[in-house]
């Protein structure tokens, strides 16, 4: 299993007095990879690997519609306001899960983060202009690093481009075209799309420089979660015709291409890349050091849950 910001956030109680009353106790953790011990449709065998999907939705959801799974009324989410994957034995339905061969273990447990990433790829797909010469990720985190290694799979021919703060970190976006400090940026900078991968406080000072930097008719993707209200400069937004798209997180179409993808090693070691892997997961002790760890590693902390 890998953790999320969002898990964090509870096990620190950092969301609200009222959302922390409504939601917990809860069982956390929506980012999981596991074994086959039971199927009664004969679909998958005993021992069977597959990813696990936290999104729950309503019963007869047709998924061959218009919407997406993950943004429809009734649907809910595991590990947000209902138990999560660190139990024991997870019950779920058939499409819930999605089976894989040859990703090692410790990727696989982050398939769901790299699914939001493949679903933003594809809302971006299905939505903007064909010019996409340039394509911006904003930021330098793990969102921003697994939003690029979606791109640079699922657009090949594009330029990739990531621009952010954090020296160290950006230094392992070797595989993209261009990197770009926030500070280094030429006066003649532009590009075609963009997606803004920050979030937080932060979020209002990255969509601001995007609008700035982006051309016309672009599509601006938000993925980066605030907790607070971030001002837009809508003037420039409407001059330039600019799309703008929330995407958050992601249903069953989005695992299969991630699985996809992750199924080719150049894109699974490189994932592996921004894995930090602590020891296995045994008793209650282990679980708090799991979530310390994670408070001083720059990516992603992985576990294997063996209680």
């Amino acid at each position: 299993m890998a953790l999320c910001h969002a898990d964090q956030r509870y096990y620190q109680g950092k969301r609200s007095a009222k959302v922390l009353k409504q939601k917990l106790p809860m069982a956390l953790i929506h980012e999981c990879c596991g074994i086959v011990v039971r199927d009664e449709t004969g679909t998958y065998q005993v021992g069977d690997k597959v990813v696990m999907i936290p999104n729950q939705p309503p019963q007869g959801f047709d998924h061959s519609g218009e919407f997406y799974e993950n943004y429809v009324e009734g649907t809910h989410f595991l590990s947000s306001g209902y138990d999560g994957f660190m139990q024991e034995f997870v019950h779920l339905p058939l499409d819930r899960v999605v089976g894989y061969h040859s990703i090692p273990d410790v990727v696989a447990a982050m398939t769901e983060f790299v699914s939001v990433a493949a679903h933003g790829a594809r809302r971006f797909d299905s939505m903007a202009l064909s010019k996409r010469d340039r394509i911006v990720v904003w930021g330098s985190g793990s969102l921003a690093f697994v939003q690029a290694t979606v791109l640079r799979a699922k657009f090949p021919d594009a330029t990739i481009i990531v621009v952010g703060k954090n020296h160290d970190k950006l230094r392992l976006f070797s595989f993209v075209d261009e990197v770009y400090e926030l500070q280094d940026i030429p006066e003649d900078f532009s590009f075609d799309h963009a997606f803004e991968c920050v979030g937080g406080d932060a979020s209002q000072e990255a969509i601001r420089d995007i609008i700035k930097y982006i051309k016309p008719q672009g599509t601006l993707i938000l993925m980066g979660v605030s907790e607070t209200e971030v001002p837009v400069n809508t003037r420039d937004v409407l001059e330039k015709g600019l799309t703008l798209v929330g995407s958050s997180r992601s249903g069953r179409e989005d695992f299969q291409l991630a699985v996809a993808l992750m199924e080719n090693p150049q894109v699974s070691s490189r994932l592996r890349m921004i894995i930090h892997q602590v020891g296995d997961l045994e008793d209650v002790k282990d679980i708090y050091q799991f979530f310390e760890e994670d408070r001083k590693t720059p990516f992603k902390t992985v576990a294997k849950w063996n209680i």
